[in-house]
């Protein structure tokens, strides 16, 4: 495996500074996880985090903002149903995206 360059700085900064950025954040240690994301979200001067812990990736995740954390959770009813997290991810930032669009204007 070679390393990669990080490429959430120059996105932030300069090729779109205006964007409504997300970034993803996966830890095996839930302790650690959400100042990890809010770490981020200070290093990089972006929007949101979605934070999530190995274990529980495909049932549940915490949208982290500079003032809010929500968590997104699937219920085994939905489970059942088949839903996948990734859809109360997506409608999540479509929310707040168009709430970031809104605040531009």
């Amino acid at each position: 495996m070679k390393m990669v360059p990080k490429m959430l700085s120059p996105l932030v900064k300069d090729w779109a500074p205006k964007a409504f950025i997300v970034s993803f954040k996966l830890e095996t240690d839930p302790e650690i996880i959400i100042s990890r994301a809010r770490n981020a979200l200070e290093v990089y001067q972006h929007q949101v985090v979605v934070a999530n812990i190995l274990e529980s990736i495909q049932s549940c995740v915490v949208i982290v903002t500079r003032d809010s954390e929500t968590k997104l959770l699937l219920s085994q009813d939905e489970i059942a149903k088949g839903l996948v997290i990734e859809e109360k991810i997506v409608e999540d930032l479509r929310s707040r995206h168009t709430a970031f669009i809104c605040d531009q204007n």
